[in-house]
């Protein structure tokens, strides 16, 4: 999804020489492979937007393969990128890098300050050591490899797994799925009272080019209170919604006119995930896609899949 959406993005603002390998033909998971690709292309800039996701369930079912995988994949390509002497690498980290309890909204310094949120822990842990490490890269070697933390994504090229997916593709595929066999209600696990905030995935490729474009590492690196260097940014749209609230959205874009079931018996995960983006909001850059109009593109790009 997001590779895709940073794509469309570079091409449109008439990048040619774009390169771009699907997991199909390339296993980022194999050093080899990775260090015979970057001989190969030898590529000036590098986003990293490749990892092993899910939502609550897949997070807490496959807990190895989400750690192993995403310190595999970033590890190979970010140690690459410094051997091949890429220009500029941008990594893709997540907001479940932040504390469970965190004050809201989430700051950049709020990092490693409190426990993570334990359905998600294996996974937070792989991209605060994609984050870590790009930053002990620059000041060992020199490097210009930025961080950025985008919030909760969606949009066309979404995965829409009907266990593993995170939770606003599943809300359209049960509901148009629910919708299609008229059945009398959908179950949503939880109470629905988590807030989340949402971000369309062009918004972000748009977010992405800039930092390309425009930001280096130093412009967003700063100390912490305590006497640490930190060198993320955070790109979120600023606003947030009930998952219940969400959920009644996609029922009404997708057209699904009977009940909906909370189950509380399930875990909710964290209570709220809203991130401050004043930082990178302030170097000029907003996001331009509304919740409900994004979730109607991606429930139009699940059509075309389904």
């Amino acid at each position: 999804m997001v590779g895709s959406a940073i794509h469309r993005c570079l091409a449109a603002k008439g990048y040619t020489n774009i390169i771009g390998k699907t997991h199909a033909d390339l296993d980022l998971i194999r050093q080899k492979g990775v260090e015979d690709y970057f001989a190969q292309e030898k590529p000036d800039y590098v986003v990293l937007a490749s990892a092993k996701v899910g939502g609550i369930g897949a997070n807490s079912t496959y807990r190895g393969q989400f750690i192993y995988e995403n310190l595999m994949v970033q590890s190979n390509v970010i140690h690459a990128a410094y051997t091949h002497g890429v220009k500029k690498l941008l990594f893709l980290g997540s907001s479940c890098i932040y504390p469970k309890l965190v004050p809201q909204p989430m700051k950049e310094d709020a990092l490693l300050t409190m426990p993570l949120e334990p359905t998600n822990e294996p996974y937070a842990i792989a991209k605060i050591a994609g984050i870590r490490m790009c930053d002990a890269y620059n000041r060992q070697y020199g490097t210009n490899f930025i961080s950025a933390t985008p919030t909760n994504l969606y949009g066309p090229g979404d995965n829409y797994h009907p266990e593993n997916s995170h939770v606003l593709p599943a809300l359209i595929r049960r509901m148009h799925e629910a919708k299609e066999s008229n059945a009398d209600s959908v179950t949503i696990w939880g109470t629905g009272t988590p807030l989340r905030e949402f971000l369309y995935a062009d918004d972000l490729a748009e977010a992405c080019v800039f930092l390309l474009e425009n930001i280096n590492y130093k412009d967003i690196s700063f100390e912490d209170a305590s006497g640490t260097v930190q060198a993320h940014i955070n790109i979120g749209s600023g606003s947030e919604i009930t998952i219940r609230q969400l959920a009644e959205t996609v029922k009404n874009v997708v057209g699904f006119k009977n009940k909906l079931i909370f189950d509380s018996s399930k875990p909710d995960g964290t209570p709220r995930k809203l991130m401050d983006s004043t930082r990178f909001m302030n170097l000029g850059w907003q996001p331009r896609t509304d919740l409900k109009k994004g979730i109607a593109l991606a429930y139009k790009d699940f059509l075309g899949q389904a």
